[in-house]
């Protein structure tokens, strides 16, 4: 005996979904200006069979509404296929997201994946000692060939020295008494070494034996 199954029907991804709804929609919006075409048709009509015909004027009217309420439902379905358009849309906005989430996660887990913290601490540990010894070399070539350099000691002791030296000589100078200066013009003697003062002299003394005379 054999069996027949209905074939399944295919999932309808986000995309095509959304395109379906909007064919749709796009439909009914023709639907609805054919509709609106006729209401408007026989309202003309209603108001031409008036006065004149008044069967004819409410039949008129009668099929006027009737497509009112066809409109009034198209309506109604034209929001129930935009909320499920906006519904599936943020529904895949949501989906992609997770994936790229997903995505991300993944590859963290792939980066992390290789690397444990020994692994870390070995390496940075390694890095500074490369660093010590690179430093360690640098200082080794700035020291210039050939110099010998003193004991940090024996400096101290020297300027120590120098500076008790220093100190002394200000004492001395303080201690020392003024340096007083004579005045040379008061205190040093005549001298009479010419000839034109040994002559005034013998002069001078002449006069006062003669004015005794």
């Amino acid at each position: 005996m054999q069996l027949f199954y209905a074939k399944a029907r295919p999932k309808a991804n986000a995309k095509d979904a959304v395109l379906r709804l909007r064919e749709t929609l796009s439909m009914l919006e023709k639907r609805e200006a054919f509709l609106q075409n006729k209401i408007d048709s026989e309202l003309k009509t209603a108001k031409l069979n008036a006065g004149t015909n008044k069967r004819a004027a409410l039949m008129a009217l009668k099929r006027k509404k009737q497509y009112m309420n066809q409109i009034e439902k198209i309506s109604g379905s034209r929001l129930q296929i935009d909320t499920q358009v906006m519904a599936i849309e943020n529904a895949n906005v949501s989906l992609e997201t997770v994936r790229a989430m997903q995505v991300g996660a993944e590859a963290m887990k792939s980066i992390y994946g290789s690397m444990d913290i020994n692994t870390v601490d070995d390496t940075m540990e390694s890095i500074r000692e490369q660093m010590d010894l690179a430093e360690d070399i640098s200082n080794a070539i700035s020291v210039p060939l050939g110099v010998d350099f003193l004991d940090d000691d024996e400096l101290a002791a020297e300027l120590e020295e120098l500076e008790q030296e220093a100190l002394d000589n200000q004492l001395l100078g303080a201690e020392a008494p003024p340096v007083t200066v004579p005045n040379l013009a008061k205190t040093e003697p005549v001298v009479k070494n010419t000839a034109q003062d040994i002559d005034e002299d013998a002069e001078l003394a002449d006069l006062r034996a003669a004015m005794a005379l």
